[in-house]
């Protein structure tokens, strides 16, 4: 894989640390602003809500401009709005620097998705996508537990702060080694805005970006409120949240590393047993949540079996999305966020009901039931160049 791939993936690294460092923060922000973890939660959804309204605005807005000066720009504007939030005492305030890094942190993954994709063959597309995403999988392993860590010992803000750092390297990555040039090769610099959202009529890239979103959905509802079920349900103490986000760090690496191997060619196989194990590990972890041993492995096979669901079904928007080179980085970016700020809210929901820390753990489970129901009609659609069931 190129050069250019990895430094990209430098940057994810820190965004993804931001991303879901809050996992492990909640309780600290929600005692230290005066409000409920569920209303803390929001800030999940916040940040999601950014990236889906920012992935179409700021890949249009960076369509025809250097790639490395966007990429450069995102950054740090990304980093700026982590700064503002370590020093906020305001729960709006900090409200508002999540979905403002996360307007950047999504024009930076619309951008890089299709500049990745174009630095490969045409079918590598799922390898690319996978070395990108490790950056994601990095984070989940390293930088949100450390953050976790930091968190406990020094308070949320530092972990905000470590961000805003970790973004430095990132932009020297990118001014060293993505080259000068058009934000998604010259062959779409003058392909016409309109011509590529019309792209969205298709039948076929709605259901990938609808079932990815689901998954996603499902994903984040369990992973933002990890830490209750940790320390309440399991009854182990709070550096043990971050023993768990290793955890499942670890399992969305293996996840995306193995779909990465197999998504260009069967994304099918991915699909058929990925989908049925990732449904039936939500509710026997609801179920086996209060024995810690049950609980590190599920967490560690959902995780695996989470991202290499989710990656495989944001692959195929790329390849769905074909026609529209420089967008379809940000129809991807779309419909994982779309997932991220779903899930959340519906599980911050589940917790005020008599399922209480383990309502997320349910919810997730109702949202892949629906996405198997609603993608099994539809199995052709997924299969790498099956058909033209919707067409």
């Amino acid at each position: 894989m190129p050069l250019p791939l990895y430094l990209l993936a430098m940057a994810v690294f820190a965004m993804g640390t931001s991303e879901f460092m809050l996992a492990g923060l909640l309780p600290g922000v929600a005692s230290d602003l005066d409000v409920t973890v569920g209303t803390a939660g929001t800030l999940t959804s916040a940040f999601a809500i950014g990236m889906v309204v920012g992935a179409p605005l700021m890949a249009g807005l960076a369509r025809n401009r250097p790639a490395r000066s966007g990429l450069l720009g995102f950054v740090l504007v990304f980093a700026a709005a982590h700064a503002l939030g370590a020093t906020t005492t305001n729960f709006p305030v900090l409200f508002a620097t999540r979905m403002v890094a996360a307007l950047a942190n999504a024009g930076f993954l619309a951008v890089a998705l299709t500049t990745a994709a174009g630095t490969v063959a045409a079918d590598k597309k799922g390898r690319a996508l996978a070395v990108l995403l490790s950056g994601t999988t990095a984070a989940t392993i390293a930088g949100v537990p450390a953050g976790s860590v930091l968190g406990t010992a020094l308070g949320w803000r530092a972990t905000f702060w470590a961000v805003a750092v970790l973004c430095l390297p990132a932009a020297v990555g990118i001014l060293k080694g993505i080259p000068v040039g058009p934000a998604q090769g010259d062959q779409s610099v003058g392909r016409a805005l309109r011509a590529e959202l019309a792209q969205l009529k298709s039948s076929r890239l709605i259901l990938v970006m609808l079932l990815g979103a689901l998954v996603n959905a499902a994903t984040f509802a369990s992973f933002t409120f990890l830490a209750p079920i940790v320390t309440d349900t399991a009854g182990l103490s709070d550096l043990w949240v971050s023993v768990v986000l290793v955890l499942f760090g670890l399992g969305s690496f293996v996840g995306i590393t193995v779909a990465g191997r197999v998504s260009d060619r069967r994304p099918d196989l991915v699909v058929t047993l990925g989908g049925p194990l990732l449904l039936l590990g939500w509710p026997a972890l609801a179920v086996l949540a209060e024995q810690p041993a049950a609980l590190l492995g599920l967490v560690f096979l959902q995780g695996a079996l989470s991202f290499a669901l989710g990656s495989t079904l944001i692959t195929r928007v790329l390849y769905e999305a074909a026609g529209a080179p420089t967008m379809a980085g940000s129809y991807a970016t779309a419909a994982f966020n779309i997932g991220a700020t779903v899930g959340p809210l519906v599980a911050a929901a589940s917790l005020t009901t008599a399922l209480g820390d383990l309502g997320p753990l349910w919810v997730s489970a109702v949202l892949v039931a629906i996405a198997l129901l609603a993608a099994f009609p539809f199995r052709g659609v997924i299969a790498a160049g099956r058909g033209d069931v919707l067409q």
